[in-house]
């Protein structure tokens, strides 16, 4: 046998060890949590409710496979943080946040989708609920399994239209909910990649544009961490903490906030200025400012997540567990009280499937879309944060996945739009100079890489003044063709996008297929309470 399929079968054998010792740590994760309900339990039909919990925490661990990679995942590819580290922070945070700020009421209904007062009979409200779980944990498996981040709330709202729909009919469906879910695919990628590009352009205009890049970073950084520390603590009071502490209104957040951020802002500006003497007056010594606060962004992110999304998992079971628990009283169907065993089991889950599963998804966030350094993913993170914060208060129904990933689109089309631009200034400044000596063209293109932006444009306008035919432009209709063709550089995949938007487009209705079918299956076996 040769030595190469020897190697091959080795490698086979390795990956065969990894998965087998993945398959017992989830049976062990799923034996415990079936050993939780089984003595909390205190209703009827503890098998039916320990077949819930292990679907629960199935969805909870592909939340953690799938969605966590949009809060580390422009960490991880920027290098601000190793992967290792970026996992046990997010589970850390992630369970933290589901399990202090993951709220004692959820929703149950997600976003309305249907009419929950058209479903009175106890069976088919678990079994509906049963449905949406398995479908939702099902599709974010296989959408983690191809690479794709898809939005876990879209995942579960499919689920539960589909099983609604076989369970009661279309009079059921509140379409005009229906529509709020399609136009989020629009509103969220638009809004996140808007916002992200505003910042990169921000920084690159008062920061990696200027001759004396240390000085103007000692001046502008401090301000983006203000910022940055207002947006994530707003964030995490309106997303995370007010759940436990109701009483905190907007005006309170936003003035705490306020508070936390310019003690931040004091204690940072002298750590910075003292960090930037020490650093080359180059954009990537600069970059480094960026990495303590994606480090925080990430942990910030991953909590606000874990408080916020664990409903997408806790939220059926808790309703199914106070189902069981009250049989003779009204069902649940819009809000479900959620008990701590429950909280841990969405916390835990989270964590667990992001340390086994969630890698791919955040190598593919990271750095399979396109190229990130550090400033780029802070523009990312404040993206995240930002848009939420704005599409909350104006009511827009945004998806915080589609968020990320179209603030990391919009970073590289401006990323592409900027190197078209300075190769056509380039080959500008070549055209110009066609017929003097080579070495000339040579210098001033030197000269032109290392001036400052404003000093470029005075370069570029004076080339144009000292033309001697101005009213004829610099490339015709066959030039700026073959420029065109010349520049080809793709610095966003068009395959990843390709996949990306496809998976977002079939989430709901593919979810929604799993969801009818599961229930239909459920329904058949004969299922009662």
């Amino acid at each position: 046998m040769e030595f190469k399929n020897i190697k091959q079968i080795e490698k086979a054998q390795s990956f065969s060890q990894k998965d087998g010792i993945k398959l017992f740590i989830v049976l062990i994760f799923f034996l415990v949590i079936s050993l939780l309900a089984i003595f909390i339990h205190t209703g009827h039909n503890t098998l039916l409710l320990v077949f819930a919990t292990i679907i629960g925490g199935y969805m909870a661990m592909s939340i953690g496979a799938n969605d966590v990679a949009n809060n580390v995942g422009p960490a991880v590819g920027s290098h601000a943080i190793t992967l290792v580290g970026a996992i046990i922070i997010a589970a850390i945070c992630e369970a933290m946040g589901a399990v202090i700020a993951g709220g004692e009421v959820v929703e149950t209904i997600k976003s309305g989708i249907i009419d929950s007062q058209n479903i009175t009979d106890p069976s088919v409200f678990i079994a509906l609920m049963l449905a949406a779980l398995a479908s939702g944990a099902v599709w974010l498996h296989l959408a983690t399994a191809i690479g794709a981040p898809v939005s876990t709330t879209h995942s579960l709202v499919g689920g539960i239209l589909g099983a609604g729909i076989v369970a009661v009919g279309f009079d059921i469906v509140n379409w005009g909910e229906c529509l709020r879910i399609v136009s989020s695919w629009i509103i969220s990628p638009v809004l996140g990649g808007l916002i992200a590009v505003i910042f990169l352009i921000i920084i690159k205009k008062s920061i990696t544009y200027k001759e004396d890049k240390r000085e103007a970073a000692k001046k502008v950084v401090p301000i983006l961490v203000f910022v940055m520390t207002w947006a994530f603590s707003l964030y995490l009071i309106l997303k995370g903490l007010r759940k436990i502490l109701p009483s905190l209104n907007l005006g309170i957040s936003v003035c705490i906030s306020l508070i936390i951020a310019v003690g931040v802002y004091f204690i940072v500006r002298p750590i910075i200025a003292k960090k930037a003497d020490s650093l080359l007056n180059t954009k990537e010594d600069i970059n480094s400012l960026f990495t303590i606060p994606l480090v925080f962004s990430a942990a910030l992110l991953s909590f606000a997540h874990g408080a916020n999304d664990v409903a997408n998992a806790i939220g059926p079971l808790a309703a199914i567990s106070e189902a069981l628990e009250n049989l003779s009283q009204s069902l649940p169907t819009g809000k479900a009280n959620v008990p701590l065993w429950i909280m841990l089991v969405g916390g835990l889950g989270i964590s667990l499937g992001l340390a086994l599963y969630g890698p791919r998804l955040i190598r593919t966030v990271g750095s399979e879309i396109t190229e990130l350094d550090k400033m780029r993913a802070f523009c990312i993170a404040m993206s995240a944060a930002l848009t939420v914060l704005l599409a909350s208060q104006l009511g827009l129904p945004v998806s915080s996945t589609h968020i990320a990933i179209g603030a990391i689109f919009g970073v590289g089309f401006l990323r592409e739009y900027l190197k078209k631009r300075y190769y056509e200034m380039q080959q500008i400044i070549i055209k110009a100079h066609k017929g003097k000596d080579a070495q000339e063209v040579e210098a001033f293109l030197e000269r032109f890489n290392k001036a400052s932006i404003k000093k470029k444009g005075l370069m570029l306008e004076s080339i144009k003044n000292n033309r001697q035919l101005k009213d004829i432009p610099y490339f015709d209709r066959k030039e700026r063709k073959s420029l065109k063709k010349a520049y080809k550089q793709e610095l966003v995949k068009r395959s990843a996008i390709n996949k990306i938007v496809a998976s977002w487009l079939i989430t709901v209705p593919v979810s929604a297929v799993l969801g009818g079918a599961t229930y239909y299956v459920i329904t058949s076996l004969g299922f009662s309470i």
